[in-house]
């Protein structure tokens, strides 16, 4: 057994079983899912096929030295994947507008609920754009880390980030106080 071999054997002891660590990091898993796909039954979908993955590789991916990391990228490949498949099946338009949504949304009257037109506006972003977006800001990882989980250069992640920041902008209008600034 080498050095590193040892270290790493060493490092996966604070590691739990494969149990352990699901209950206990599964639910931010799905969180993350679910924001990347838009659907709760989707997100259990992506994240069953990614754990269902890492189970039979648990003795390695417990001497990673991230492993939080590691099934957060196996979760994003999940999802890259099942979202590859379905274009294949799928030809779809540009864009959608969701009858009921819009109705609740543009009522007049009707108070808006934030956080409902912020999703829909998610939902509504490119997949590369979305994924960064979301990675970025609630996932709270850094460029370089979503580049790493996503596999491509950093610049591109700042990029998707950047423009999906924009159409987020351009959809749901300026910030509470940005429409003061000169």
């Amino acid at each position: 057994m080498t050095t590193v071999d040892r270290v790493r054997e060493e490092a996966a002891v604070g590691v739990p079983d494969f149990d352990a660590w699901v209950a206990a990091r599964g639910p931010a898993l799905l969180r993350l899912a679910h924001t990347l796909t838009g659907d709760a039954a989707d997100a259990e979908d992506v994240v069953q096929e990614a754990l269902s993955r890492a189970l039979p590789r648990w003795e390695r991916i417990r001497r990673v030295e991230d492993v939080d990391a590691y099934l957060r990228r196996m979760v994003v490949n999940a999802h890259t994947s099942r979202w590859r498949a379905w274009r294949r099946r799928v030809s779809p338009v540009e864009r959608v507008a969701d009858v009921a949504d819009r109705a609740v949304l543009d009522e007049p009257g009707v108070e808006h609920d934030e956080r409902r037109r912020i999703w829909l506006a998610c939902r509504a972003l490119p997949e590369d754009q979305r994924t960064a977006v979301v990675l970025r800001f609630y996932e709270q990882l850094e460029y370089a880390e979503i580049a790493a989980l996503t596999g491509v250069r950093e610049g591109s992640v700042r990029s998707r980030v950047s423009r999906g920041l924009a159409v987020l902008r351009a959809e749901l209008g300026p910030a509470t106080g940005e429409e003061n600034r000169g």
